[in-house]
C-alpha cells in the first residue's frame, strides 16, 4: 500500500468528512514557504499551515534549539519542578506582553489556553466570595473545540451535536462599523442586568468566522464598560498573537490592556504544540493563599514541555529581530497594494487588511460563512496552481509565513486576480 492508502485505512482527519472528499496530499518535506509533496509538487503555504508557521518550514534556528534540548531532556513533570526553557520563555514573553501581565500558565494548545482562562476567571470570583458566573462573547466567535471553548463560541455546525451540553452565555452582535453604538448598548445592558464574570473576545479579528476585522474603537468602549464593573477581560490572541496584526499582540492597539490573554499557534513558530494563558496581578492575588481550597486545580501532563519551550524561545528571538520587523512591514504594504487593486472588482464584496492578514470576501449567492459552497471552488482552483489557500466559505485570506518574499506574494496575488477574472467570466 502507498502512503495515501495506509492513511485512509486508519486516520481520521480534522474538519473532514469521511466520504465524498479528495484524498489527502502526501507530504515529503517542507522548507521555507513551500510544502513539497511525494509526487514532486512544490506548494506555497499561503496560510502558514493553519496560521502557526511564522518563520517558515524547517527553520534551522528552531530545529537546532529542539535538537539541543532533546539531548538534555524532553519533558519532566511541571508540578514541583521547573526548568530553564520554561523560565526563559516566561521572561521572554513578559518583555513583549502588555505591562499589566504578571503570571504565565502553560497548557497544550489554543483550546486549552482558553479553557484555562475561563476557569481562571470564574475561580477568581469564587475565591473572592462573589457569585459571578455569566460570560459575554461576541457573535461569530470561535475560541476552540473543547467544551468550555465551544460554549463561548458561535453556535454553529462545529458544535451543533453538543448544543444541549454547552453552558449558556450572553452575547453581543459583531461590531461591523454600522452598528457599534447598538453593540455597546447591548453590552451595557448585559453588565447592568447580570452578574458578569468575564468578557472574552478575539481582539480586532474574528478568525474562523471569516477573518472579520473590526475597529479598535468599539472594543475600547466595551472594555471600558467592563472595567467600570470589574468584569474580567479575556483576549483570545491564539491567532492574532506574535505579529499577525502588525504588532506583537492585537491587544497592543487597545487603550485598556486585557486581564487575561490566551496564546498558542505561532508561539513555537509552528514546530510543536504549546498553549499559554497569562494574567494580571489582580487575578493572581485571588489565588495567593495557603488555603488549599483556593488552589487552581488545573494541569496537563505535558505542561511546559521542554522541547516546545525551547522552540518558543528560538521563535521569540526570530520574532523580535529587525529582519522580521521589516518583513511584517513589507507584507502589510503588499497586502494594501493588492486590496487597492481588487476592491472594486465585481466579484469582491469586501477586502480588508490588518498587519499580515488580508481577507477577501467574495460577492456570492448564499450566506457568507464557512458552509458557503464557494470554498470548494476556491480551494481546488488555488491548489491546482500549487498554492495552499484554505478559504472560510466565500472568504479567501492570506496569512503567510513572515519569511515570504515579495516575489512569492506576487505569485499568490496573480492567482487571486486570475481567479476573480475567471469567476467574473463564469469559466470556473
Amino acid at each position: 500500500m502507498n502512503l495515501i492508502e495506509r492513511d485512509n485505512k486508519h486516520i481520521w482527519h480534522p474538519f473532514t468528512p469521511l466520504q465524498g472528499v479528495d484524498a489527502p496530499i502526501a507530504v515529503k518535506s517542507a522548507n521555507g514557504v513551500y510544502i513539497n509533496t511525494e509526487d514532486g509538487r512544490q506548494i506555497i503555504d499561503a496560510i502558514s499551515s493553519w496560521w502557526v508557521n511564522l518563520h517558515g518550514h524547517a527553520n534551522p534556528e528552531i530545529a537546532a534549539a529542539i535538537a539541543k534540548q532533546a539531548l538534555e531532556f524532553q519533558h519532566v513533570i511541571f508540578a514541583g519542578f521547573t526548568h530553564e526553557p520554561a523560565v526563559k520563555l516566561s521572561e521572554n514573553l513578559m518583555t513583549i506582553l502588555p505591562s499589566n501581565q504578571h503570571k504565565i500558565f502553560f497548557s497544550d494548545d489554543g483550546s486549552t489556553s482558553v479553557e484555562v482562562a475561563l476557569k481562571m476567571a470564574l475561580q477568581y470570583w469564587h475565591n473572592s466570595a462573589r457569585q459571578c458566573s455569566k460570560i459575554i462573547a461576541i457573535d461569530g466567535a470561535y475560541h476552540g473545540d473543547t467544551f468550555g471553548a465551544m460554549s463561548v463560541g458561535e453556535r454553529n455546525i462545529f458544535n451543533a451535536p453538543f448544543a444541549n451540553l454547552l453552558f449558556d452565555i450572553l452575547s453581543v452582535d459583531f461590531p461591523d462599523g454600522t452598528n457599534d453604538d447598538h453593540v455597546v448598548a447591548q453590552f451595557e445592558r448585559h453588565i447592568n442586568e447580570h452578574d458578569v464574570a468575564a468578557f472574552i473576545f478575539e481582539p480586532l479579528v474574528q478568525g474562523a468566522a471569516g477573518m472579520r476585522i473590526y475597529d479598535k474603537g468599539v472594543l475600547d468602549r466595551l472594555m471600558a464598560l467592563a472595567r467600570s464593573k470589574g468584569v474580567i477581560c479575556i483576549a483570545d490572541e491564539v491567532m492574532t498573537g506574535f505579529g499577525r496584526t502588525g504588532k506583537y499582540f492585537a491587544s497592543d492597539y487597545l487603550a485598556i490592556p486585557p486581564d487575561i490573554m490566551c496564546l498558542s499557534k505561532g508561539i513555537t513558530g509552528g514546530s510543536l504544540p504549546l498553549g499559554v494563558t497569562t494574567c494580571s496581578e489582580q487575578i493572581v492575588q485571588a489565588f495567593e493563599t495557603d488555603d488549599i481550597m483556593k488552589t487552581f486545580f488545573h494541569g496537563h501532563s505535558y505542561t511546559a514541555n521542554a522541547l516546545a519551550c525551547a522552540a518558543s524561545n528560538a521563535s521569540f528571538e526570530l520574532l523580535i529581530s529587525e529582519k522580521t520587523t521589516s518583513q511584517l512591514t513589507m507584507i502589510n504594504e503588499h497586502h494594501n497594494k493588492l486590496a487597492g487593486q481588487i476592491k472594486n472588482h465585481s466579484c469582491v464584496k469586501k477586502v480588508k487588511v490588518l498587519g499580515t492578514i488580508i481577507s477577501i470576501e467574495l460577492a456570492t449567492a448564499g450566506t457568507s460563512g464557512y458552509v458557503n459552497d464557494a470554498r470548494k471552488k476556491i480551494y481546488k482552483y488555488f491548489l491546482k496552481r500549487n498554492i495552499l489557500m484554505r478559504p472560510l466559505g466565500n472568504v479567501m485570506y492570506i496569512l503567510p509565513p513572515y519569511i515570504i518574499t515579495a516575489e512569492q506574494l506576487d505569485t499568490i496575488y496573480k492567482a487571486i486576480k486570475d481567479f476573480l477574472n475567471d469567476l467574473e467570466a463564469n469559466v470556473i
